[in-house]
């Protein structure tokens, strides 16, 4: 069993920030669920683009009011409390934040901890043993 407190682990190598967001992650690869679970703060006003080539996402946002664009479509949803999106199809994404999100987020594969956007908005992939 894993217990983890996220207000213990906002303070350590497990909180990763970037350009107005902040991502606590709570499971990792070598944790060995064969997925991550992060909690994410996205900065009231900010706008991101994130394109996960490699990875699979679901996020849940917990609270907060913002909105999603799916670049490939064109279309636009609002994101609120309750509301989950998944990227199953690698979902190239513009995510905005009106109000403070929080959004809970598990990606498969899971992510190491250390990775960082690349310019185009992915991960790189992951390891394979």
């Amino acid at each position: 069993m894993i217990i983890r407190d996220f207000n213990k682990l906002k303070d350590t190598d497990r909180s990763v920030s970037d350009a107005r967001w902040n991502s606590v992650r709570m499971l990792l690869a070598d944790d060995g669920m064969g997925f991550s679970f992060h909690i994410t703060t996205l900065d009231a006003g900010s706008e991101h683009t994130f394109h996960y080539k490699h990875h699979f996402e679901s996020v849940y946002c917990m609270s907060g009011k913002g909105s999603i664009t799916d670049l490939g479509t064109g279309e636009t949803h609002q994101i609120t409390p309750g509301v989950m999106y998944a990227l199953n199809l690698n979902d190239h994404h513009t995510l905005r934040a009106d109000e403070t999100l929080v959004m809970a987020c598990c990606f498969n594969p899971p992510v190491t901890g250390t990775e960082v956007h690349r310019e185009d908005g992915s991960y790189a992939p992951a390891e394979t043993a």
